[in-house]
């Protein structure tokens, strides 16, 4: 692997395990054992690293979120997406836990991913049209807009809703499973719109990807002992 390679491979998990502001270049250094004049030969500053980071994210998420040429949507597809977005919240979870402050640092990267963001609520809403002409939605109340919006909003958010809400006080990290239960809450929203055709494959989904949130576990077991 290449030296800047291994120095964006670093970095991502350094970001991800620790938070991008509590790592500086010269801890991305030691834990390659590099000395910072190395590291600086490849990038001028943390900024560079972050802003490399972000369009590899950027061209991951724009590279699952497409309508498939020469045929309709299907429930496959559906579920490709849906493990393509989880994948991508774990992989680039500092990104999305700290997203207004990263972008607000850089005005060239916050203007290239306001772009970005519109392009995939783009996306978003063809997708889901596309899953009313395959009739996994209801034509008469599935609104591809604002389920696109919404969807964009909920992931977008989700990451910063566990650490601020899920995460106990003593506890600092996230898990595979709690950014899947985002895909959950975004499935959630459909259930409602499902065709009859469609609904047994897609609950079939939502039992994949749910998690009950720590506080929801507390509360069936406080329930269970009040009735004993």
């Amino acid at each position: 692997m290449k030296t800047r390679d291994r120095i964006l491979q670093a970095s991502l998990h350094l970001f991800n395990e620790q938070g991008e502001r509590a790592v500086t270049t010269n801890h991305i250094a030691a834990h390659l054992g590099m000395s910072p004049g190395n590291l600086y030969y490849h990038f001028r500053n943390k900024q560079q690293i972050i802003a490399e980071l972000v369009a590899a994210y950027e061209a991951n998420v724009e590279g699952y979120l497409q309508v498939p040429q020469g045929r309709p949507l299907d429930l496959q597809d559906k579920a490709n997406y849906l493990e393509s977005i989880s994948q991508g919240l774990w992989q680039y979870r500092f990104l999305l836990r700290d997203l207004e402050h990263l972008v607000s640092a850089d005005p060239d990267m916050a203007e290239r991913y306001r772009q970005f963001s519109r392009r995939c609520l783009h996306s978003g809403q063809a997708i889901y049209q596309g899953l009313i002409d395959a009739g996994v939605l209801c034509a008469r109340r599935a609104n591809p807009e604002v389920l696109a919006l919404n969807s964009w909003l909920l992931m977008n958010s989700w990451v910063s809703f566990l650490c601020t809400t899920v995460l106990e006080a003593d506890q600092t990290e996230l898990t595979p499973a709690m950014l899947r239960r985002g895909v959950y809450q975004v499935l959630a929203q459909e259930m409602g719109l499902l065709t009859e055709q469609a609904r047994p494959a897609v609950e079939a989904l939502l039992a994949e990807y749910y998690l009950p949130l720590p506080w929801q576990a507390f509360d069936k077991a406080h329930v269970t002992a009040t009735l004993m």
